[in-house]
């Protein structure tokens, strides 16, 4: 299944250190890791909170692919319009998600808020 994740600089560059494999643990105030279903979803909050909100006013989009039969047992949650479809990972499984990554993690729109 190919998912997106909306991030910030200082998450880009945990996933860069990762060789663009892994994602970063979550905070302790961070109960779930969230990946997007779609492209769209993804730009919006790239776009309208990261690059608006994050200090140095950047936001990407990452693009990944995650194995289907792995990636199926999470539901998929709608957190608004229709459009805002999320699979809610706990924090506590995300290095297994990671680990049925395929391939690499790769950037695929930079938006600069001012």
């Amino acid at each position: 299944m190919i998912l997106y994740r909306p991030v910030g600089t200082e998450e880009l560059r945990l996933i860069e250190n990762s060789g663009n494999r892994r994602f970063p643990p979550r905070l302790p105030d961070q109960p779930i890791f969230y990946p997007v279903l779609n492209e769209e979803y993804a730009i919006e909050i790239a776009s309208k909170w990261n690059a608006v909100y994050n200090s140095d006013h950047k936001g990407y989009v990452t693009r990944f692919e995650v194995e289907d039969s792995f990636v199926s047992k999470y539901e998929t949650h709608v957190v608004g319009k229709s459009m805002h479809e999320e699979l809610w990972v706990p924090s506590e499984e995300l290095e297994e998600f990671n680990d049925h990554i395929i391939g690499e993690i790769e950037v695929i729109r930079v938006f600069e808020g001012t």
